[in-house]
Formats: C-alpha cells, structure tokens, sequence
C-alpha cells in the first residue's frame, strides 16, 4: 500500500518513487505509445507521464509537504516549500521508444537522498546522502567506484553550451583518450550510477549547470556518496554557473579527463 511509505526515510521514499516508476517503464515496454512534442526534436512519450505520476503520487503520500519539479509536470507543490524532489521519469526516452532498454528513472531529494532505478536490470541504486547502495533482488551492495574497466561514457546529446572550445565530439577522436580509455555512449544518466558502481571509469558530458538538473541530480548525489570525483567540466563543482559535468571513479583518471578536454591541440 502507498499509505506504507510515510514510514520510510528519505532514502526510502526515494527507492519506492523509483521503483513505482520503474514498474510503469517495464510494464509499457513494447507498447503503443503516445508522444507528446517538446520542440526541437524531444518528445515525452505516454510511458514518460505515467511513470511520472506512479512517482508523483508515492512522493505526496510520503512527503506530502514537499515540493516536487518534475520533467514532465513542471513544479508542484508549495512554493515556500523547504525540501524539493527533483524527478525524471524517463531518461533515454529516445532509446526507449525505439525498443532500446538503456534507460533510468531518477529521484533526488535535493541536497539528500536519491535513487536510480533500471527498470529492465532489476536495479535501483541509491544514497542516503552519506552512503550509496545497489539494490538487486532484496539484497543491498555498497557502490565501490573503480577505473579497472577502462570505460567512459560521453554523452553527445544537445545542447553544447561549451561549444567551440569544447565539442564532445571531439575528445572521442582525440588520439590521447583512444590510448587510454574506451568510448561508449549510452544516452541515459544510468551511466553515472554505473561510475558510481565500478562498471564505468567516468563519465563527461556538456551543458549547463546541472547541480539541480532533475536529469543529473540523482546521479550526481549517487556518485559523491560513493566517494567518486565529480565536477564541472572546469574542475570546479557543479553548480551556479558551471557547465558540464565530469564524473570519474578516482582522482587520476579525473585529472586525465580534464586534461583531454582542456587538450586544444
């Protein structure tokens, strides 16, 4: 019964809003699915709102005093409210509605908790704001960060605010980043749970500030509890007029991360 949530603490709340909306994305998969048009080439699909709402309404039986901005719904919630969640129903809504199961749901008390599930893994990986776990058939495993795998994920979706001085475009064709890493691209925020987790060594991407993105939030908050190096794509932390976002397993691999991408040669 959602009436059960209200006993749970933050971090709680936010595996329970995650998982309610990961049920949703799984249980749509394969369907007929109505898109709404956002400009520009985004689209939400009916899969989007309804996970989103599945979300929404774990988090007002919950925390019924909370704000909420979501992607889809925009803000909701008392404006003066002191905590906010921030909610991405659907991240990777394009690989989704082409039959791609790369895809996240995120949840994030801002400054707190939050969680990321995998609807078709069977994940959700979440932090209290202190610790970070993954959640997989009732048993819970601490995320232990590692570069072991070589692996980074860039993200070429738009925008590129950044752009000329940096195209991510171009850091996979830099010959110093082929020597040293393996490229993938994955178009979901599920990749930096996977840093978080030890199955990637980084993660880059451009944009804006994405400290309070509901996009990036969750992943962002995953990848500090784990003890990961997260920053802007200056060096400094996310936040009020920083761009971007680098995320890396440990120290030496951020380093050679922004290394590349201050690379102008």
């Amino acid at each position: 019964m959602i009436d059960s949530h209200a006993g749970l603490d933050d971090a709680g709340v936010a595996v329970a809003a995650a998982a309610a909306g990961a049920d949703v994305v799984r249980e749509q998969y394969g369907q007929r699915l109505d898109r709404v048009d956002k400009g520009g080439g985004d689209f939400a699909t009916s899969a989007d709102l309804a996970a989103e709402q599945a979300i929404l309404a774990v988090l007002k039986a919950a925390r019924p005093d909370d704000a909420v901005l979501g992607e889809e719904g925009g803000q909701q919630g008392r404006a003066d409210a002191a905590r906010r969640w921030l909610v991405d129903p659907l991240c990777g809504t394009l690989n989704y509605a082409s039959g791609g199961m790369l895809v996240a749901v995120n949840v994030a008390l801002a400054e707190g908790a939050a969680a990321v599930a995998d609807p078709f893994a069977g994940e959700v990986f979440f932090t209290d704001g202190v610790t970070a776990r993954v959640r997989h058939a009732g048993t819970d495993t601490p995320l232990t960060p590692t570069p072991a795998t070589g692996l980074v994920d860039v993200n070429l979706d738009p925008p590129f605010p950044s752009a000329p001085g940096f195209r991510a475009v171009d850091l996979l064709a830099h010959p110093d980043f082929i020597a040293g890493f393996r490229p993938r691209v994955v178009s979901t925020t599920l990749a930096l749970a996977w840093v978080a987790a030890g199955r990637r060594a980084g993660y880059v991407t451009d944009g804006a500030d994405l400290s309070a993105s509901v996009h990036f939030a969750a992943g962002i908050a995953l990848c500090r509890a784990a003890g990961c190096v997260v920053t802007g794509l200056d060096g400094a932390r996310p936040g009020p007029g920083s761009r971007g976002l680098v995320a890396a397993a440990d120290a030496e691999t951020h380093g050679r991360l922004l290394a590349l991408i201050h690379d102008r040669s």
